[in-house]
Formats: structure tokens, C-alpha cells, sequence
């Protein structure tokens, strides 16, 4: 690479940090606790960008975030900071790429994804990654807290054991957050949950409503004070299981439109290609009605107008393994591949007070952001010596534009889903993704081919070198780790992917619910 063009990664990368202060610095260093924002912030596991009606879901009905949307401003181009769950949580919650916290893949609690006890025929080892979010990480619930928030987390944690739970990172208080990606334990999404961090409800209970209504209580019961409320949802995360009233609207409303599973083919896998999957819609539907919930609860005590709700998700939606619940279409791939389908997100974002109902942003932004956004919003300094890799959104909340930037991705490992080690630039509408087992590289124009059809790479070389260069330069700047060849890959053998292919139809398989 030039050295010109290292110097122009370096000053874009100081860009970042250097405006994060300079949002902060223009707004006042301290602010009237009745003026600082009330921040919410819904992440839900797992969720498409495709699975809500504000996003073009004609099956699932999301009610209530598309009211949300309509209310505040609806981004178009959002995306997490990596195609499975830990990483972009950890990315979230600190403002860093996932490589600077060492979390690079979903945390195993038996560590059966890393290096050390891979038994699958595979071109490369997965890389090693770090168990648990380190105890001096800077978080939001730490920066806020510092800033006189009652801080408080409902539902899913996943990144690390006891020791390292929310209660441990900045929250005052933890409805639910333990080492587990998913809720296995007891009846899963009924109560008894079996969760040590959550106490038993009512026999049948239903886990999201339940978590609303934690996050309701804690709401009333800080009122008086700036609180940061932050709602995880475990939905819609697989065990797939819903409430049987709502099971039943969807299988009716799928033989009302004579919905039928549609199967297309990547890399050797089914993934789904039409939205009609009954418990699944009801688990969408039960989420919402849990965003509905806690809504109503800020309208009831008059917080509407100076509460700051963010609404998103972790990764793509579960359309090529696990039940092929969803449909990302027309965004190819799904969790765990690093199409646009496993790492573009909904994002909706509203603040009544600040921003103008019914704005639509098509920017790119990224999971490190949120950090950025919420000291802004918050007027919280960030803690000293604290790096942050993302910028504040506020700009383009106000109607402003962001100074352009390229976003990053680095998945050194194997998803349960298909997916194969990978890293990825977008810059303007180009994205570049290389696969890291072989070197091959795809290329595509998004802004005319949204569903990554066609690899240009062959056709604008240039292009390809100058973006590799960019995307090696940063994956050196926040020490990635990448994957090793493995020494027992026997190309003879099945290892369960085949070539990278353009996808094709097929005749359905039969999976439903």
C-alpha cells in the first residue's frame, strides 16, 4: 500500500475518534437532570431487517415498531458489527470494532468453536477469540451511570460467566442476563425459565412479556431521574416456541394468502425465500407487543417527548439452518454469512423532543456508534484514555450528514449457519468481502445490486487492490486475528460447504411450522 493512502486510513480512523470528543465537547459538560435524555434501547437477537412491516414484511405484524418508526427516523442502511450475536453486543456496549474487545464470534460456553477442540473438515482453524467482555472495558451503563443514569438490563447478556455479568459491567440492576445465548433453561420461553438472574413467574408466563414488564417497573420506579434502560430481548432466538393464540393467527393468516415454503440454495445450504413461518411470526409478534408495552409505560408517565428509544438487532435474520425461520430476501444470506443479509440491520431511533417523525437515513452506520451517540446525546464525557471506533449519529438525527467513512467486518470462524471465515469493507455503495480460508474476493455495486447477484471483481481490479489495502491496513490497526490453515483438512472428505454460487431456486423441502 502507498504510503499516502495509509496516511488517509490513519487520519480517517482519528476522524472518528476526534469528532466522538468534539460532539461531546459542543454540548454543555453538565446537564439539568430533568434535561438529560432518557435513553431505551431495545435489542432484539437474531432479528432481519426484512422482519419488520416498516422494512417490507407483508406477513409478520410489528404494529408497534412501525409506529415507532413513523414517530422518529427509520435508517435504511444499519448494520451490525458482525454476522453472530457476542461480537456485536460487545461492539454496542463499548464502541469498539469486535476485534479490539477480542470477541470475534459467539461465546461457547464450552469453547467448542475455538481452535482448540475443532473436529470439523475445515480448510482453516477458527481463530481463538476471548470468552467474556473484560471488567475494565468502558461501557455505556459505566459511562452513563458516571453521569447520574440508574442504569438497568433485561433479557439477554452473552458475553461471559458469572463474574462478568451486567451487574458487573455498569448496571444497576440485571433481569436475566447470564452466559447463555439463548433461554435453555426450564421451559425456555415459559416460565419456569431456570434462569438465576430472573425469578419464576406464573406456570406458561411468557419470557417477553415478562421482560417488559420488568422493564416497566424499573421505569416507574425511576421516573424522577435519567434512567438507561436497556432491553435485550432473547427473542427471536431459537428455541423457536410461541404463545399458541398467536401461532394460530399466523397459520390462518398463511392459508388465508396460500403461503407455501420456498427454498433457494447458498453454498450448499436451503435458506428460506418466503416469509411464512407460523410460530415464527408469532415470536415477532410477541416482541413487538413487549416494544408496545414499555412504550406505553413512557406515554403513561408523561416521558414520551425527552426519552431517547433505539430499536435494533444483533445480526441477520435464521434463514439457512435452525428451523430456516425467516426469509432475508431480497438481502442474500442470513446470520452467520457476511452478505447483506447477515449483518444489515433495522435500526429506528426516536426522540421527540430532537428529531423530526418520518425521517428516513440512508447512511451507513454500525454497532460502534451507539457509544458515540449516547455520550453526545447525554452530554457524558467519555472516560479517560477511552478509545471509541465509532461516531455520533446525532448529525444525521438532526438532518446533517456524516463525513464518509468506510465501515469494517472481520469473522475469522465457521457459523452454525454455513458461513466461512470472512472480512468485509463497504465504502460508498462498493463492498468488498474476502474469504479468508482461500483469498477469493466478491465484489458489489449496492446501490444496483442490493442482493449481492453479481461479483464485479473481475471487472474493476483498481478497485479491488485499493480496497483490500484499506480493509488488511485496518484489520492490522485493530489486531485481527486470522484464521490458521488446519493441518487435518482432508480435501477428500465432506466438510458440508461447497463453492461459492449464485443462489438457485428449488423445489421446497418440506420445513414448516
Amino acid at each position: 500500500m502507498k504510503p499516502s493512502h495509509l496516511s488517509a486510513i490513519r487520519l480517517s480512523l482519528i476522524y472518528a475518534v476526534v469528532s466522538t470528543f468534539l460532539c461531546c465537547a459542543t454540548l454543555p459538560s453538565t446537564i439539568a437532570a430533568e434535561q438529560q435524555p432518557n435513553i431505551v434501547f431495545f435489542l432484539v437477537d437474531d432479528l432481519g431487517q426484512r422482519d419488520l412491516g416498516c422494512y417490507g414484511s407483508t406477513f409478520y405484524e410489528t404494529p408497534n415498531i412501525d409506529k415507532l418508526a413513523a414517530d422518529g427516523a427509520r435508517f435504511t442502511q444499519a448494520y451490525a458489527a458482525c454476522p453472530v450475536c457476542s461480537p456485536t453486543r460487545a461492539s454496542i456496549l463499548t464502541g469498539l470494532w469486535p476485534q479490539r474487545t477480542g470477541i470475534t464470534d459467539y461465546i461457547a460456553t464450552d469453547n467448542s468453536n475455538g481452535p482448540a477442540k475443532w473436529n470439523r473438515n475445515t480448510m482453516t482453524l477458527p481463530a481463538a477469540y476471548r470468552d467474556r467482555l473484560a471488567l475494565d472495558s468502558p461501557t455505556l451503563a459505566k459511562s452513563l451511570k458516571s453521569a447520574g443514569y440508574a442504569t438497568f438490563f433485561a433479557g439477554k447478556w452473552h458475553l461471559g460467566p458469572e463474574g462478568f455479568y451486567p451487574e458487573n459491567q455498569g448496571f444497576d440492576i440485571n433481569r436475566g442476563g447470564i452466559e447463555r445465548g439463548g433461554p435453555y433453561g426450564g421451559k425456555q420461553y415459559f416460565s419456569p425459565y431456570g434462569n438465576p438472574r430472573l425469578t419464576d413467574g406464573p406456570a406458561g408466563e411468557h419470557l417477553p412479556d415478562r421482560l417488559a414488564t420488568e422493564t416497566c417497573q424499573f421505569i416507574e420506579a425511576h421516573q424522577k431521574q435519567p434512567f438507561f434502560a436497556y432491553f435485550s430481548f432473547y427473542s427471536v432466538h431459537t428455541p423457536l416456541q410461541a404463545r399458541e393464540d398467536l401461532r394460530q393467527k399466523y397459520v390462518a393468516k398463511r392459508e388465508k394468502l396460500g403461503l407455501k415454503p420456498t427454498w433457494g440454495r447458498e453454498h450448499m445450504r436451503d435458506v428460506r425465500q418466503v416469509q411464512e413461518h407460523a410460530v415464527y411470526a408469532a415470536m415477532v409478534d410477541a416482541m413487538d407487543q413487549a416494544v408496545g408495552k414499555v412504550l406505553a409505560k413512557l406515554d403513561e408517565l408523561g416521558l414520551r417527548e425527552n426519552t431517547l428509544v433505539i430499536f435494533t438487532s444483533d445480526n441477520g435474520g435464521l434463514s439457512t439452518s435452525e428451523g430456516w425461520p425467516t426469509s432475508n430476501l431480497p438481502l442474500r444470506g442470513g446470520k452467520g454469512w457476511m452478505y447483506e443479509g447477515g449483518i444489515r440491520e433495522p435500526l429506528v431511533m426516536r426522540w421527540p423532543a430532537k428529531v423530526k417523525a418520518g425521517s428516513t437515513i440512508d447512511t451507513p452506520v454500525s454497532s460502534p456508534d451507539f457509544m458515540a451517540t449516547l455520550l453526545a446525546a447525554t452530554a457524558t464525557k467519555p472516560a479517560e484514555q477511552q478509545q471509541i471506533d465509532g461516531v455520533s449519529l446525532l448529525p444525521l438525527l438532526a438532518g446533517e450528514k456524516l463525513k464518509e467513512r468506510s465501515l469494517f467486518w472481520h469473522y475469522p470462524h465457521y457459523g452454525n449457519q454455513g458461513g466461512a471465515p470472512a472480512a468485509a469493507i463497504r465504502r460508498g455503495s462498493w463492498k468488498l468481502i474476502e474469504w479468508l480460508e482461500d483469498g477469493q474476493v466478491e465484489l458489489f455495486n449496492l446501490a444496483t445490486d442490493e442482493s449481492e447477484t453479481t461479483n464485479l471483481a473481475s471487472k474493476e481490479p483498481a478497485l479491488v487492490r485499493e480496497m483490500l489495502a484499506e480493509l488488511h491496513a485496518w484489520q492490522k490497526e485493530v489486531g485481527a486475528i486470522l484464521p490458521e490453515k488446519n493441518p487435518n483438512y482432508d480435501p477428500a472428505k465432506p466438510s458440508g460447504r461447497g463453492a461459492r454460487n449464485q443462489p438457485t431456486s428449488q423445489p421446497a423441502k418440506g420445513k414448516r411450522s
